[in-house]
């Protein structure tokens, strides 16, 4: 998500290439952020090249290790933090930092690395309006950007921050399905991106509801009534309800570590 976050902010125009500083401990990807990006700042460890005071920074590192990276930033001058570390509290965040240094907790998805994500965002004890507004702009150059209060970022995690792997297994599954009814597996891949494509671009338009759009699929005794049928038989809408309590029990276990 990183990788994404600079992509974002350069290509959109967001950032120039000097005013962005980039540390990352692997090798391989350090090499392949400056192939990307030349000219970009990349370093193996933020002490390396002793950045400015002040900065702003984005934390986008596993939960395990969250809490030393934001006491490195803490330590060169960082004041504010947008954390995507998944379930990670923004007041054990704030604990790292000195003084009032404002944490920005927020939750992108997959679907950033193309321009279409959506991320949620909340603010810790320090965050004021302007500091929201800030971590919209960074987050803004990857897609769609909602303000949330932080209790329900477990929640947003398990939705929208999980949903792509949820969405990747429906296409999966119906790409066998029509492999099973005799279509070749490049036109039953074809067939199933291209539904999810215009189906995603449907509801997106204003005032659509996904009941709605359902019944008008939907022909009393016909084909698709016999495929929802199947569905529901299946109890297929009650395991996705319990795959999102599920990943958000999990984001909620991870801010306990």
């Amino acid at each position: 998500m990183g990788g994404a976050l600079v992509t974002g902010l350069l290509t959109g125009g967001a950032w120039p290439v000097p005013e962005l500083f980039v540390v990352e401990p692997d090798e391989g990807r350090r090499a392949a952020l400056v192939a990307a990006h030349p000219g970009l700042s990349v370093e193996e460890s933020l002490t390396a090249s002793q950045p400015p005071k002040s900065l702003d920074a984005v934390l986008a590192v596993k939960p395990d290790v969250a809490e030393g990276a934001c006491r490195a930033l803490g330590a060169a001058g960082v004041e504010r933090v947008l954390s995507v570390v998944a379930g990670l509290a923004t007041a054990r965040l704030e604990a790292c930092l000195p003084g009032e240094a404002v944490v920005v907790r927020a939750m992108p998805n997959l679907p950033a690395v193309v321009g279409a994500g959506v991320s949620a965002i909340s603010g810790g004890s320090h965050a004021r309006s302007g500091d929201l507004a800030w971590a919209e702009r960074v987050l803004g150059a990857l897609g769609t950007v909602v303000r949330v209060p932080e209790r329900h970022l477990d929640a947003v995690t398990a939705l929208s921050g999980s949903g792509p792997a949820y969405v990747f297994l429906v296409v999966e599954a119906l790409v066998e399905g029509g492999v099973a009814a005799g279509l070749p597996r490049e036109l039953a891949t074809t067939l199933a991106v291209e539904t999810f494509r215009g189906s995603a671009a449907l509801l997106a338009e204003p005032g659509s509801r996904p009941e709605e759009l359902r019944a008008a699929v939907t022909s009393p005794g016909g084909t698709t009534a016999a495929g929802l049928r199947a569905l529901e038989a299946r109890a297929v809408r009650s395991a996705f309800v319990e795959a999102v309590l599920a990943a958000a029990e999990r984001s909620r276990n991870l801010g306990r570590a």
